[in-house]
């Protein structure tokens, strides 16, 4: 009925403001989302940060529907996850280092924005996000306000709308970001 409509609607706004929160914190992402902005385009920094929307939609389906049985697996990898992802900090930490600056061509200029292909500035992005499992017990710590202020029991209806929140969040953050940075 129109109470478990409006429930839903408003389990979609709190999952907006979920995805901007774990979206926002300046960190390696947002370091290399700018990055990619500054030396290619505003179309590649965005896709990178899609890749990070990527690795929360997988961190926040994973928490909103329950598996937590997964979240024990990664739970127990957290070790391993966090070596991969220091070195690929460090990877990317050593490329951006020793790469020469690049200025992006003027308009109708032929250049360097596309050397890099766009699914792999997605994928590389998601890779490095997702091997980061604060960001599981983050979206669990936040999920879990959530259930207190929704008030209503749980559902996978429920769970779908909050993820659905969460990517139109963390997505509109790098759309503002990216956008904003490229007219720099």
């Amino acid at each position: 009925g129109k109470p478990q409509r409006m429930a839903y609607l408003i389990i979609t706004f709190l999952g907006f403001f979920l995805g901007l929160i774990a979206a926002i914190p300046i960190g390696p992402v947002n370091l290399l989302v700018v990055r990619r902005t500054l030396a290619y385009d505003p179309l590649h920094g965005f896709m990178s940060g899609l890749g990070a929307v990527a690795a929360d939609a997988v961190y926040a389906s994973i928490t909103a529907f329950g598996f937590t049985a997964l979240a024990q697996l990664i739970k127990g990898y957290s070790t391993a996850l966090e070596i991969v992802g220091g070195l690929m900090l460090l990877y990317f930490g050593v490329r951006m280092y020793l790469a020469p600056p690049s200025i992006r061509p003027e308009n109708g200029e032929e250049g360097e924005s596309k050397t890099l292909p766009l699914l792999r500035a997605m994928i590389s992005t998601f890779a490095l996000a997702v091997t980061n499992p604060a960001t599981l017990l983050a979206f669990t710590a936040m999920f879990a306000g959530v259930a207190g202020i929704v008030g209503q029991e749980a559902s996978f209806y429920g769970a779908a709308f909050l993820v659905i929140g969460v990517l139109a969040g963390s997505t509109f953050w790098w759309f503002t970001l990216t956008t904003v940075t490229g007219l720099f």
